[in-house]
């Protein structure tokens, strides 16, 4: 295994793209924007900037993780000599259908196909291939640099042999593989996004404001960042599709999202990425600037 292409230049996928390289992989970069693209390609440059600046990385090492990454707007060409191919890509159940076809048809037929999905059946996008046993979940979490953990899912055909493979690959990522079943939500957001709604319906039922709730949380829970603020660094788009994938999977009301959310994200108030969310945030940044009021 030396040859990754990761699929989607966004959030995730330049952090994935980063880890592999910085770890000596060779690493090919698609995305359908030469745009997004090149902004990947500069998050990872900064992101590696910083990691220079805290000495945790040399300025030569820097230049090598740079180097190991090629870019490409062609799927089939991006894919066409991977041994692993990581698809990275929005969170929506056609698009990773389709992207899983095309990678099924270009990449070798040894190649492992992942996928980043944080919440989507492993499963179904398995029967997508004609190699469902090499067909496995790898649940990265954000940022991907900074984080250790990678869920790894199995969905009902994946091989025991593609599954040690990408716990080695995760380890080799200097990574904490955490082997989960294909079930809805996995674990990380079958547990994560029920806590994040119900911070929402306290909001939304008047019960405290955005900052008690997460000063709440935070102080008396010990968690590092409160949950609306993670919906906000999330996407609240993101979380509204994995609660409705819940809600769907299990059929049980307690995953229903709630009426806030969905009317934020119709809004078009995602969090971070659109500038406002539970949040308001300087442009281009994560940096936190007012809690806003909010109509229910």
């Amino acid at each position: 295994m030396k040859n990754i292409t990761v699929i989607g230049a966004g959030t995730m996928g330049n952090g994935i793209a980063h880890v592999f390289a910085q770890s000596g992989f060779t690493v090919k970069l698609i995305d359908v924007s030469e745009a997004s693209l090149q902004k990947a390609i500069d998050t990872i440059s900064k992101n590696l900037d910083r990691m220079v600046a805290k000495e945790k990385i040399t300025a030569a090492e820097k230049t090598a993780t740079l180097s190991n990454l090629t870019t490409f707007t062609s799927l089939a060409e991006g894919v066409k000599n991977a041994d692993l191919v990581v698809e990275a890509a929005t969170e929506n159940v056609d698009l990773k259908c389709k992207i899983f076809r095309d990678m099924d048809a270009h990449a070798p037929a040894s190649a492992i196909l992942a996928t980043n999905t944080s919440s989507i059946s492993i499963t179904k996008i398995a029967a997508q291939t004609k190699r469902p046993t090499q067909v496995i979940g790898m649940h990265f979490m954000n940022p991907v640099p900074v984080m250790k953990l990678v869920e790894v899912i199995r969905g009902y055909s994946t091989s025991d042999e593609v599954t040690q493979t990408v716990f080695e690959l995760s380890r080799k990522l200097a990574k904490v593989p955490v082997e989960v079943n294909d079930y809805p939500g996995f674990v990380a957001n079958r547990i994560l996004m029920p806590m994040i709604n119900e911070a929402i319906y306290t909001l939304f039922e008047g019960v405290a404001g955005v900052e008690e709730i997460d000063t709440v949380m935070k102080l008396g829970m010990a968690h590092p960042m409160g949950p609306l603020q993670l919906a906000d660094f999330i996407g609240l788009d993101v979380c509204l599709s994995i609660l409705n994938v819940l809600h769907d999977g299990f059929g049980q009301p307690k995953y229903a999202p709630c009426p806030l959310l969905v009317n934020m994200v119709m809004a078009g108030q995602l969090g971070v990425k659109s500038g406002q969310g539970f949040y308001q945030y300087a442009a281009g940044s994560k940096d936190l600037v007012v809690a806003p009021k909010f109509k229910k």
